[in-house]
């Protein structure tokens, strides 16, 4: 099972990177650097990581979600990865306070259901589980980091208003992530955003070559130019 895999990996990934993983912030949005890429999965594996380094409180919201109804298909997914049911917080919506039907971007998709984001509310619904004791709070985004939460302002400008950010980057070895990645971490770094953690999703198998240089590549980097980002190796075995 899917599951037992990424729990088991997330133990054997825990050992190694506790030292690195002390004084989490209290609020990481995790990001990636396409959709698809594996932020779901890499909020569930970074949530159980810190768990398991004694932050027992860590969990997790989602900002906004597209193309589902009722609750959030992330959150159930990510639930659903740690083995546990959904919360009250889940199902009364607070962890996750943008659900709309139409699978695009989040502004085209409030604009559709006849809506529009409110910044101030995810703020809001951030705050108060904050103050629910939700620390840790990992806030998986919509997307990329330049999707559109208005027609005004881009999810990588709203994280960049909060009081120190800080994200997590989820990002894989296909053929042209190298760039992405890199043009990913230098918008945050021109934003002020620090990026905490770099997680690489291994799922789906890529090309064994491109993806040994990809990850060799990248490690080299952060080593030279961001010492402070943990790069973090996420196998997941379906």
């Amino acid at each position: 099972m899917e599951e037992i895999a990424l729990l088991h990996l997330v133990d054997n990934a825990m050992k190694s990177n506790t030292r690195q993983l002390l004084s989490p912030p209290d609020r990481l949005y995790v990001c990636g650097i396409d959709t698809d890429i594996g932020k779901t999965y890499g909020t569930a594996f970074l949530i159980r990581t810190l768990r398991e380094a004694g932050y027992t409180a860590c969990t997790s919201m989602k900002l906004v979600q597209t193309g589902c109804h009722e609750i959030s298909e992330d959150i159930e997914t990510h639930r659903r990865l740690l083995g546990e049911p959904l919360s009250e917080w889940d199902r009364q919506g607070l962890t996750c306070p943008y659900l709309y039907s139409y699978p695009c971007s989040p502004h085209l998709a409030a604009r559709m259901d006849g809506g529009e984001i409110d910044p101030e509310r995810l703020n809001e619904a951030t705050r108060h589980l904050q103050e629910l004791g939700a620390k840790p709070l990992l806030v998986e985004c919509a997307g990329g980091l330049m999707v559109p939460l208005t027609e005004h302002l881009l999810t990588i400008d709203y994280i960049a208003q909060q009081e120190d950010p800080q994200v997590a980057l989820v990002t894989n070895g296909k053929l042209g992530s190298i760039n992405h990645t890199l043009l990913s971490i230098d918008a945050c770094m021109h934003r002020g955003i620090e990026v905490r953690y770099l997680i690489y999703n291994v799922y789906p198998e890529q090309d064994t070559t491109i993806e040994r240089e990809t990850i060799s590549y990248l490690q080299g980097w952060l080593e030279e130019h961001l010492p402070s980002c943990l790069f973090m190796k996420m196998p997941i075995a379906g």
